[in-house]
């Protein structure tokens, strides 16, 4: 099957290039001239084959793509040195970087776990309710903020609502990847494209292009058509995405509360469950009950529903009242024999608990004692284990035999395994005692909730930056016209300067792979425009068009607009072809200003390759493969045109 899907991908770009080539050699009834091609032009066509090729058979990491694009471009002479490098520094590259930055200071100090929190209260686990929550909330977030802010900030939130639910975060990342690209034709200042079109409008006008002034378009002109396309994205995804998007397993443990390296060691602990106390239970003590010695479970949780509090590491002088809920950590089928013998409710699945000791907050850890350890030639009832480091142990193993009884009057001996569980930050605490030597990672990170108000104040701050700056600035008598990349920098600045974030963390969350393959795929982009090959093949495409209806004919514009995406960026694009298809429009009888608005929307049709911002951000998070965008893409791209006909027939 994908050898098939690769086969068929390379007929299609074949079929397609080879009807470029006709376009170069072949004779034309229409008398406009497209331009002689020259050696450049073939070069950069070839180079794009190359590109492709090396997109669908991954015979290198797509992020080692763009680095042969920055080495082999200048080798042709198709770009100078500089501007190979130049998509480094790009306005896009340096905007990705910062909105990371600005998104990890978020999930650090707890914020994107508040998010995370109500997409699960309305959502549950259901994997469609949370598409369609989370690509709601992206697309309308992308309607007046940059598309790839939107999606870094939400990139966070789903991993944690991944690893909370089970569901793999590739389910979810592409449903709104896609949903922040489209949300931004919602409005005019959605995207950077729609944020062009009025200016090349009054380009046009300004050079007396056309015999009347073009009006330039409101700010939700186009509302109706981004709308319509954000609905069709998240019905093409509820429907379909079970087919059509690839369930990856990239993040091994991140979804497991047992590493899988102590998974065949520790045989008998599979979970975690919950039971409830019936309301005749009466009262007993934890030691009283006896629950580890008889059935290799371990009570690790108590929420006590009249006092609404929870214990994460009750001892063993805790009361158990009727009404109240436990967290048993142990095999599913022990923990349903110890609940029916008990008189107790088996729950299963975690509820009360879902979040506290979900993989994101919770897990199971193995710890070698050490020497040097405080813990040797004491038991753990001594040393008060639970209380003071609020983790519960579950099995020690000694001379390769696991043991669950009476574990914690053990004398402790250098050597020791002992298998425990709790929640991330109080294994942060207890590494700090050097009690024991972790054979296996603590994922979890401190979270400086002290400083969620001012990571908040941070992004508001960029944000209205963003959006007012410049017209504040400019109604005070002065202009300050900075770019978005140094607002977002600014934002990222600011965290990192009121310790929200440190430099080494900003650093680390920055993924270098999206980072050298947009920052190679930009060179390609520019050397499309300086050899003059994406005016020449857009200019031959739209020579042969000829006289078609007004429908057909927006409908090649969107065709033409949604191939350059994939290969110039969607501004080049924007640029190259708004005043060509205005002059078309002209000459075809069509409206010209339609012919614009078309252009600028179909810009962000841009799903089949990993070569848009968004969809390079989500790649590595996803797991995904140049095919799965392919596959997915080609789909969604499709959809797109033909909503995009549609509403422009029925509307405008």
């Amino acid at each position: 099957m994908h050898n098939a899907m690769n086969c068929f991908t390379f007929a299609w770009i074949i079929v397609l290039l080879s009807g470029v080539f006709s376009c170069a050699f072949g004779s034309s009834p229409h008398q406009i001239n497209t331009g002689e091609f020259t050696l450049e032009m073939g070069l950069v066509f070839a180079v794009l084959i190359l590109v492709i090729l090396l997109f669908v058979f991954e015979w290198v990491r797509v992020d080692v793509v763009g680095i042969i694009m920055m080495v082999l471009l200048p080798f042709l002479n198709l770009v100078t040195p500089q501007e190979a490098i130049s998509g480094l520094s790009s306005n896009a590259v340096v905007a990705i970087i910062a909105v990371v930055i600005i998104g990890s200071g978020l999930d650090k100090t707890g914020c994107m776990n508040i998010l995370a929190r109500q997409i699960l209260r309305r959502a549950g686990k259901s994997e469609k309710k949370i598409v369609i929550l989370i690509s709601t909330t992206v697309a309308f977030i992308s309607s007046f903020m940059q598309n790839i802010g939107a999606a870094a900030l939400f990139l966070p939130a789903v991993r944690r609502i991944a690893r909370q639910t089970g569901i793999s975060a590739s389910k979810i990342l592409m449903p709104m990847a896609y949903c922040a690209i489209i949300g931004g034709t919602i409005t005019l200042v959605g995207a950077s494209p729609t944020i062009l079109l009025n200016d090349l409008i009054h380009q046009a006008n300004e050079l007396h292009t056309f015999d009347k002034n073009i009006e330039p378009l409101g700010l939700f002109t186009q509302t109706p058509i981004g709308i319509a396309l954000v609905i069709a994205a998240i019905l093409y995804f509820v429907v379909f995405g079970r087919f059509i998007i690839p369930s990856k397993d990239e993040a091994g443990d991140e979804n497991k509360i047992m590493p899988s390296s102590l998974a065949d060691t520790y045989q008998e602990i599979a979970g975690v469950f919950e039971v409830v106390i019936p309301d005749d239970f009466g009262s007993f003590t934890l030691e009283e009950l006896h629950v580890r010695d008889k059935y290799h479970v371990t009570i690790a949780g108590v929420y006590s529903p009249e006092k609404k509090l929870k214990n994460y590491a009750p001892t063993r002088y805790e009361l158990i009242h009727s009404d109240e809920t436990l967290a048993i950590v142990g095999n599913e089928m022990h923990a349903r024999q110890c609940a029916k013998d008990l008189g107790w409710v088996f729950k299963g699945e975690l509820d009360i608990f879902a979040e506290d000791f979900s993989p994101n907050n919770a897990g199971m850890v193995e710890g070698i004692v050490t020497p040097r350890s405080q813990l040797v030639g004491t038991n753990m009832r001594e040393r008060r284990f639970r209380k003071r480091n609020g983790i519960v142990p579950v099995v020690l193993c000694r001379d390769g035999i696991c043991q669950f009884s009476q574990i914690t009057k053990e004398i402790i001996k250098p050597g020791d395994a002992l298998l425990m569980f709790g929640r991330w930050e109080k294994f942060l605490e207890l590494a700090q005692k050097d009690c024991f030597a972790f054979t296996n990672e603590i994922k979890g990170e401190v979270v400086r909730e002290e400083k969620a108000k001012v990571a908040f104040g941070w992004l508001v701050f960029t944000i209205a930056m963003i959006l007012w700056l410049k017209p504040l600035s400019a109604s005070l008598g002065f202009q300050i016209d900075v770019s978005l990349s140094v607002c977002l920098l600014a934002g990222a600045l600011g965290m990192i300067l009121t310790k929200v974030i440190t430099i080494d963390e900003a650093y680390k969350s920055i993924d270098w792979m999206t980072v050298f393959l947009l920052g190679g795929l930009i060179p390609l982009g520019l050397a499309f425009q300086k050899t003059g090959a994406a005016e020449w093949m857009a200019t031959s495409i739209m020579v042969l068009v000829g006289s078609v209806p007004e429908s057909i004919f927006l409908l090649i514009i969107g065709i033409l607009t949604s191939f350059f995406t994939l290969v110039v960026s969607n501004v080049g694009a924007t640029v190259l072809l708004v005043p060509l298809s205005m002059s078309m429009a002209v000459e075809v009888g069509c409206d010209p200003r339609l012919a614009a608005m078309v252009v600028a929307i179909a810009a962000s049709n841009t799903f089949v390759l990993p070569t848009h911002q968004v969809n390079a951000l989500v790649m590595r998070p996803g797991g995904y493969q140049t095919m799965d965008y392919v596959k997915t893409g080609t789909g969604m791209t499709v959809i797109f045109l033909l909503v995009l006909t549609v509403m422009l027939i029925t509307f405008y």
